[in-house]
């Protein structure tokens, strides 16, 4: 299945290009990437590009893919669970294809290990951290603990060491120590290689936007999407609730 395996990623930057998670987690797979230019990280910056989502999932449909996985989180969630649902809605019916988001990825990952009490750092600032506490909150999980860099900025969250991300992760534990696992929003948080160290630290499972997104997206396809050494999501382990 792998081996000739084409899924389509709409991109939050505009320019076509996969993220380098892509390649590193699923070599054999191909990716095919249309951009949506997100203009920051705010809601304000989210607008144009939410409205060009539906149109290039279309354009990738039309080139054979398998599955279309939309990339960004905040893009997918900041409008609310209804509005996320029609938008999944919408994508189907546009492209009739499997079709998932980000936001959707860090649900089903959650749902996998097991967390309902949850614990959350992301790259936001509190407009958007708000809206994405309401978003989990709407989708079942309670939010104990929640903890952002602040940032507005796109591209910004790029550009933060995996080690401003596990001193973010150990903090935002530190005040949820009842939380059963911990949610890293943002995909441009570089989080593919330091997820496990964090997940061992914090001893809970971490689920973090771009793995899981591209995780679920092979899912979409029929692919298990496991891959080890990236923590308990991606190798498979099915936590107890």
């Amino acid at each position: 299945m792998h081996d000739n395996m084409r899924l389509g990623l709409v991109v939050p930057w505009a320019t076509n290009t996969a993220p380098g998670e892509a390649a590193e987690m699923y070599p054999a797979t191909g990716f095919v990437a249309r951009g949506v230019s997100v203009k920051a990280l705010t809601p304000e910056g989210y607008e144009s590009a939410w409205h060009a989502i539906v149109p290039a999932a279309r354009e990738l449909a039309s080139e054979g893919v398998q599955a279309i996985m939309v990339i960004g989180t905040s893009l997918t969630f900041y409008r609310g669970v209804a509005a996320h649902e029609r938008l999944l809605a919408t994508l189907r019916e546009a492209t009739r294809l499997p079709v998932g988001t980000m936001s959707s990825a860090i649900v089903d990952g959650l749902r996998s290990v097991g967390g309902k009490r949850i614990c959350v750092c992301t790259a936001y600032a509190d407009e958007v951290n708000e809206r994405l506490a309401e978003f989990l909150t709407g989708c079942g999980f309670e939010v104990v603990g929640l903890e952002g860099f602040g940032l507005t900025r796109f591209g910004a969250a790029g550009e933060k060491s995996e080690n401003d991300i596990l001193d973010l992760a150990l903090k935002t534990r530190d005040k949820a120590r009842s939380a059963d696992a911990m949610l890293i929003s943002c995909g441009g948080l570089r989080t593919l290689n330091i997820g496990k160290t964090i997940e061992d630290t914090c001893g809970i499972p971490v689920v973090s936007s771009m793995p899981a997104a591209l995780w679920a997206a092979q899912r979409l396809a029929g692919a298990t999407g496991h891959v080890g050494g990236y923590g308990r999501l991606l190798e498979g382990d099915r936590a107890a609730a």
